[in-house]
């Protein structure tokens, strides 16, 4: 198979490393890469908003299959484009790919599909948001109703903070999502779909916060981990049937929308250990992806070629094979992130990783002289395997401590003390 990739960050990074493992990807291509990316195959100065040009090359290359990274081009069509040129791609239609991009529109199908989640209201004036604040409790949570890197959430602590999130999200165009509180812990569980079934991955565990102690504003994600050991099967099989299988459902039944790719849901596990969706998106997660794919055992590339073409009958009894080790990320940040970054720092990266760890490039380039450098907030994902998740937090560790450039942030806290066991109460 020639692969095309689209994208370049850490989750396109993770995904090009185990597709270069396939015994049936021939070449790889990457639009536009990243120089980590540069080593797996060949690297296309090709922009990811630009779909005619991408459907174009594809077309021209013979490319077998095309597997889109970011939301922002799933939202503005590239499937239903590349599928108009009779070429083969991952991910959903510009129509499925809006439970991502409009959050109202997400919540309206999980309250019909009876999917748990939290009571909302959706406004789109200034003065309907503001006043709505009078039906909801402290804190507040306020979302941007639209693509926003995942960073388009704010938790309010009192009413002047809410306004002033509202105010925002509306100074920049969009509208808003108000939302209760939900308490618990947080998982993200990522599912391979056809349109008919949803086929879960191992659950991870995202750290949205900028610092330690979950503290700061939101970012894209800080790290991750894999497996979840609070997520066993009996509550993965809840999660299939009362999150995944209805959406695809209602998609099919009610929208006359046939899900395919991946169907992300950010969800809280509440106390009582009952799930509750605080988001769907609908791509591979970043930095997700990163600590999922290393644990996975089937060959992602056949995987992702029975989702495009509707049938993943081969793996519907058996799932996907995970080798039932640990993996973490940590995200190494340039200064300032995740507001006004500092870039262009000069990146010293040893020439022998330690053993059992992985470095996934994110915002990198590299420079005429061939050194490489920052070029966006999120710099890199240090990742540790492990046959445990101790194990792999102190690979990453080691990884994340031997790279250096000026500036360099990282939250210390990724994966600590984890346990199936109830935690101190976080919530997103």
């Amino acid at each position: 198979m020639k692969i095309l990739i689209v994208g370049g960050g850490g989750r396109e990074h993770a995904l090009a490393w185990h597709l270069a493992q396939s015994p049936v990807a021939h070449e790889l291509y990457m639009a536009p890469g990243n120089p980590g990316m540069a080593a797996l195959g060949q690297t296309l100065d090709i922009a990811v908003s630009d779909l005619t040009g991408l459907a174009i090359f594809a077309a021209r290359e013979k490319i077998d299959l095309t597997i889109v990274g970011p939301e922002g081009p799933l939202a503005r069509g590239i499937v239903d484009h590349f599928q108009r040129a009779g070429l083969t791609i991952f991910g959903p239609s510009q129509a499925a790919a809006r439970l991502e991009a409009d959050k109202a529109y997400a919540k309206s199908l999980m309250v019909q599909a009876n999917v748990p989640t939290a009571r909302y209201r959706f406004c789109n004036q200034e003065a309907d948001a503001v006043a709505a604040l009078a039906d909801f409790h402290a804190p507040y949570v306020i979302k941007e109703n639209g693509l926003a890197a995942g960073k388009g959430v704010t938790i309010a602590q009192n009413e002047d903070e809410a306004r002033a999130a509202i105010h925002k999200a509306f100074h920049k165009g969009m509208s808003v999502v108000i939302e209760d509180f939900l308490r618990g812990r947080e998982v993200s569980v990522l599912a391979i779909c056809d349109g008919l079934c949803a086929i879960p991955m191992v659950a991870a565990q995202d750290f949205k916060k900028a610092y330690d102690g979950d503290a700061g504003p939101n970012t894209g994600g800080m790290g991750s981990y894999a497996p979840v050991p609070f997520v066993d099967d009996a509550l993965m099989q809840r999660i299939q049937r009362e999150v995944l299988d209805p959406m695809i459902t209602i998609l099919r039944e009610e929208e006359g929308v046939r899900y395919r790719g991946v169907l992300y849901a950010g969800l809280m596990i509440q106390h009582n250990g009952d799930p509750c969706v605080v988001e769907f998106n609908a791509r591979f997660g970043d930095p997700e992806t990163q600590v999922i794919l290393p644990l996975l055992e089937s060959d992602l590339a056949d995987m992702l070629l029975c989702s495009a073409t509707g049938d993943l009958s081969p793996y519907a009894d058996t799932g996907f094979d995970f080798s039932g080790c640990s993996a973490v990320s940590v995200v190494l940040a340039s200064e300032g992130y995740p507001g006004e970054v500092t870039l262009g720092a000069t990146i010293d990266i040893p020439a022998a990783l330690p053993p059992e760890t992985l470095l996934f490039h994110a915002g990198t380039k590299r420079l005429p002289n061939r050194t490489i450098v920052t070029s966006g907030g999120r710099a890199l994902n240090a990742v540790g395997l492990g046959s445990n998740l101790q194990e792999a937090r102190d690979r990453a560790y080691q990884l994340a401590d031997a790279v250096n450039f000026a500036g360099k942030h990282a939250r210390r806290d990724i994966a600590a003390n984890v346990a199936p066991a109830p935690q101190p109460e976080h919530a997103y």
